[in-house]
């Protein structure tokens, strides 16, 4: 058993190494550190491993949904916890503990403040241990199950956009309405999803994935600020730097509540959904999702989310292998990846 009371430097090594795991997407630093903060001002945030609930306790997992360049995104401390309490009455089992989504700046502390202020623990397990674009993505290979029936609540928006409630349907279809009402909330929504068992989790997402990124914050933090940051994190995930320049061409554009676009710095191209998906130098493929593509700033070494990006910057982009990473049963699963190719006109699979 490794219980433990999770600390505010716990939370700022998290929100940096998750901010590096999610490859581009995963939110902002600054609002992950803003809500690692609320979070310990509800109470403190206890992280357990799996082997610290029963194989059959029932745990439900937290997400932001919709897309980090939005300009009118809006979700506070009470709708954050809204979801889950929502989740608490609709489910008819207990909840035991909450896991987050996947790693992020602003996702690897999903939960945190939920489980502080309505008492759970959080469990040391994303759905995935780096970010991903969809929502299908973050069920861990539920899509899979006959006759799986997805709950979700959600929460989000304010005035005339503030949006709350639950949807109950098969995985794409839920996904789908919170995609969307993401979209009509101002860009973005809190969710609560997919409640289920201890033992489904060992089997399909990413055990021990918050204490990577926060062992990777150290890292980061270990070394002073600049380019040397950079190869630390790179060396301690077996990646490498697989080019640094400035950055020539930025475009983004929304789409169905997503960041879609393209960075090109010197002859290297990189495409995101959300999270970097592709990276090419003179046509020769470096890095393809789930492998970790991430673009630092050369001059401080600072992470750079794809929504984030500008045109002039002096970025490094490094590349480790999918499998130096944990990683959900769904970044093996073909059908949800081959969506990726017609959104950025790249093959994946």
């Amino acid at each position: 058993m490794t219980r433990r009371l999770l600390t505010l430097e716990d939370a700022k090594h998290a929100v940096y190494g998750g901010c590096i795991l999610g490859g581009g997407g995963g939110g902002w630093i600054k609002d992950g550190l803003e809500k690692a903060e609320q979070a310990f001002t509800l109470g403190t945030p206890e992280l357990i491993t799996v082997d610290d609930l029963s194989p059959e306790d029932y745990v439900a997992c937290v997400s932001l949904v919709g897309a980090p360049s939005a300009k009118e995104i809006y979700v506070d401390a009470d709708q954050l916890v809204d979801t889950v309490k929502r989740m608490q009455k609709e489910l008819s089992h207990p909840l035991k503990a909450l896991m987050t989504n996947e790693n992020g700046a602003a996702t690897t502390i999903n939960g945190w403040l939920q489980a502080a202020a309505v008492g759970l623990p959080v469990i040391d397990a994303p759905s995935n241990g780096r970010a991903h674009p969809t929502g299908s993505m973050g069920s861990m290979n539920l899509s899979e199950v006959e006759g799986y029936e997805s709950l979700q609540t959600y929460a989000g928006g304010k005035g005339e956009k503030r949006v709350a409630g639950s949807v109950i349907g098969n995985l794409d279809i839920s996904s789908n309405t919170v995609r969307n009402v993401s979209v009509l909330a101002g860009g973005m929504v809190a969710v609560c999803r997919n409640p289920v068992n201890v033992n489904y989790i060992k089997e399909h997402a990413a055990v021990g994935g918050i204490t990577q990124a926060i062992e990777l914050g150290e890292v980061f933090f270990s070394v002073p600020e600049g380019p040397d940051r950079i190869e630390a994190v790179a060396s301690h995930l077996k990646g490498r730097v697989i080019h640094s320049g400035k950055v020539s061409e930025f475009e983004l554009k929304e789409q169905g509540g997503f960041d879609v676009g393209i960075v090109r710095v010197d002859d290297l191209e990189l495409t995101f959904w959300n999270e970097y998906m592709t990276a090419e130098i003179q046509g020769v493929r470096k890095g393809t999702f789930p492998d970790l593509l991430m673009t630092f700033d050369v001059d401080t070494g600072m992470p750079i989310v794809s929504a984030e990006m500008r045109e002039g910057v002096n970025i490094a982009v490094i590349s480790v292998p999918k499998e130096n990473l944990l990683l959900s049963s769904t970044m093996f699963n073909e059908k949800l990846l081959k969506n990726i190719e017609p959104i950025i006109q790249k093959e994946i699979i």
